[in-house]
């Protein structure tokens, strides 16, 4: 194939892919679906799947593979030619699965299929995706009067393009943004491979000193352990004003907050096109919850629960800081920094020293380890076997070998931090696992799942003339346990159709039970022995370490509870009862919300909202209390593994259960089926507050 965007016969040729091949290959694709669609709409004989659903479904995963691939390069390997050619298809991406959503001729013809007796004979699986479909189709808006549905294609499009805006937005800023500091005794408290990181940095940039950036393995470890108050203020000050108004390091065009207030108001007029009073519902009639109000309930009982919790942590703080540090006055600069300082002294250990033993190589094998012995599966690394093409040299690459040795799935792993890497971590598909028939032999193959894991972590360093491998504070661990479970449930799926194979159809509300529920094994003694060494000594973990990370493994759970439902509430209220054109500004709302759950209070010029990407440029808007909600879930899972604990909560026979009522099972059906079947019951609140140290009342 001249162009790679058009070859599918296996992996992305990513070594071959050059910014002349994105247009070209998007316009063939797009052409040769349209033709395709044609070609089913024409057809007047009785819809059935072979004729009508496959037929389209195998155009659009061409066009979403190639999509997908200039999406990731996009998002990790960003540069302005590169931007520029992706914002340009963006719209004629949305415009095609716009225009296809509003289809009436499609929308009658999966009708006609949903009312055949060809219906009553397909598998859960394939009845499953003409329900979504049905559904989508009125979502998309098929069922508009023609002189309205023009207008919702240009709201779908607008929104794409302002949501990508405010990515680009967000990574310019957060680029725009160094500080060099040359006087050493300005950085007494932070850790020797940060300043070491820092140096590299000025060196590059041909400057003498340390520079530091608002990239989250530079500016996290200053806010937390540089005994430089003014150093954490000017930090804390660039990083909460990224994207906004009072953002000096980059230009008014770059200001998040008009592309927030034009999406809000473009998402609610999407929603009463459709005949909802607000976007909220729209985005819940796809998702486990059924109304605002039931999320809202969730979040209230949630904060009832956890506020007295959140006061007694920062009168904890509060108390340490005026007492110790000397601090009167807790500013919002000072909280990471007195936390650490606090827990340091409470539980006599440090995340710097904890980070000395999770060194790259060892946490990955510890990790493998587990999910080899829940699930019977073997992970192998193939980038040293065989030429795997990747789009930057610190990329892994690893097959899934099942307990016979057949493959069964493949994963990137991109682990480090880079300019030009959009911030986060987060796990996407490449190839999603589907039957394919080979019509003339009678016989048909299974397509094997491949997904992109991606964080920004620390890489390794260079500390007096010796590499020394990249090292995981513990939290970043349970980042890498959190996304690998999202990539297991891509990978381990068992359907064979698309629409519902791995996270396909699968409720976003119960999306992140998988991976909330990977992050339970962080804090097992009996998964973390086993991956951990330290990088000076070859030690492993000592357990008086470990019993005190036990011991702390709640600290401060309040605030971080409370933190995430004001985050939740936050979205939830912009998206039901909001007016963006209204009296009140998002910032006002904003602050409405922290009245009423939060008991910490930041600063009049944070502007959290303009980098709150999750709901204005990712696929969380009135949905970001899916974490919380699906936290329920795992937490209720896990609850499982502890109840059948015999010798560890490395239980094979309930890992296999899992595996096969949750992972497998994908969006087949209903995540609550999914649920029950494994756990046997409805879920309940009771193991999250246990695991959060909350007791039950």
């Amino acid at each position: 194939m001249s162009n790679p965007l058009l070859d599918f016969s296996g992996l992305p040729r990513f070594a071959a892919i050059k910014n002349e091949h994105i247009t070209p290959a998007i316009e063939v694709l797009l052409s040769e679906n349209r033709t395709a669609i044609e070609k089913v709409r024409a057809d007047r004989t009785m819809p059935t799947w072979q004729t009508f659903v496959q037929p389209m479904v195998d155009a659009n995963e061409r066009l979403s593979r190639a999509w997908g691939q200039v999406s990731h390069l996009n998002a990790v390997m960003n540069s302005p030619q590169l931007r520029e050619i992706y914002n340009a298809n963006l719209p004629l991406i949305t415009q095609f699965y716009a225009e296809l959503s509003q289809d009436l001729l499609l929308f009658e013809k999966f009708k006609q299929l949903r009312a055949s007796v060809e219906f009553d004979h397909l598998t859960p699986a394939r009845k499953k995706i003409i329900e979504n479909e049905l559904r989508d189709f009125r979502l998309g808006g098929a069922e508009l009067p023609p002189d309205q549905k023009q207008r919702f294609l240009q709201i779908q499009e607008e929104l794409s393009k302002l949501s990508s805006k405010f990515n680009d937005n967000l990574l310019d800023a957060t680029n725009a943004y160094s500080l060099l500091v040359e006087d050493e005794k300005n950085l007494s408290g932070i850790p020797a491979d940060v300043l070491q990181t820092a140096r590299e940095l000025a060196e590059e940039a041909s400057k003498t000193g340390w520079k530091f950036t608002l990239h989250m393995p530079s500016y996290l470890p200053v806010l937390q352990y540089a005994d430089s108050r003014d150093l954490r203020e000017q930090m804390y000050r660039a990083y909460a004003t990224r994207a906004s108004e009072l953002d000096s390091h980059i230009g008014p065009d770059k200001d998040n907050m008009p592309l927030i207030n034009k999406i809000l108001e473009l998402r609610r007029e999407a929603a009463q096109m459709l005949g909802y009073d607000n976007y909220a519902e729209v985005s819940l009639a796809t998702k486990m919850a059924t109304s605002p109000q039931q999320v809202l309930d969730f979040l209230g009982k949630l904060a009832v629960k956890a506020k007295p919790y959140a006061e007694r942590d920062l009168h904890a703080l509060r108390q340490f800081a005026a007492e110790r540090l000397n601090l009167p006055k807790l500013e919002a600069w000072d909280l990471a920094y007195v936390s650490e300082k606090l827990r340091e002294e409470r539980y006599a250990f440090s995340d710097q020293e904890v980070k000395q033993y999770f060194s790259e190589d060892k946490v990955l094998a510890g990790m493998f380890k587990l999910v080899e012995k829940l699930y019977g599966i073997h992970i192998i690394p193939t980038a040293a076997l065989r030429n795997i093409q990747r789009w930057h040299p610190d990329v892994k690459f690893f097959d899934i070998n099942d307990a016979n040795g057949q493959l069964i799935g493949q994963f990137y792993l991109d682990l480090y931090a880079r300019p030009a890497k959009r911030g986060g971590a987060w796990m996407d598909d490449v190839i999603t696992r589907r039957r394919i028939e080979n019509k003339p032999a009678g016989d048909h193959v299974i397509q094997i799942p491949v997904a992109y894991l991606t964080c920004n972590f620390s890489a390794s360093v260079n500390i007096n003339n010796q590499i020394r491998p990249a090292l995981f504070t513990h939290n970043e661990v349970i980042v890498l346990f959190h996304e690998f479970g999202h990539g297991l449930h891509h990978l381990l799926t068992q359907v064979e159709d698309l629409g519902v194979s791995g996270i396909n159809g699968v409720e976003w509300d119960a999306v992140e039970l998988p991976s909330q529920f990977m992050e339970n094994f962080c804090w097992e003694w009996d998964v973390l022995s086993g991956m951990t060494q330290h990088i000076e000594t070859g030690e492993t973990l000592p357990r008086a370490l470990f019993d005190k990370m036990l011991k702390a493994k709640n600290f401060q759970g309040g605030l971080q509870m409370l933190r995430q439902i004001e985050f939740a509430l936050f979205d939830m209220r912009a998206h039901f009862d909001f007016k963006p054109s209204g009296d009140k500004t998002v910032l006002q709302l904003l602050d409405d919300v922290r009245k009423t759950v939060a008991v910490i209070i930041p600063p009049d010029f944070n502007r959290f909202p303009n980098s709150f990407a999750h709901i204005f440029a990712g696929g969380y808007a009135a949905g970001y209390y899916s974490y919380k909600w699906a936290e329920v879930l795992s937490a209720d899972a896990y609850s499982m593994f502890e109840e059948t604990a015999s010798d560890g909560v490395i239980n094979a026979a309930t890992g296999s259960r899992f595996l096969e009522e949750i992972l497998a099972r994908g969006g087949s059906r209903s995540a609550l089926e999914s649920f029950i079947a494994f756990r046997g019951r409805e879920p309940e609140l009771d193991a999250l507050l246990r695991h959060s140290g909350m007791e039950t009342v």
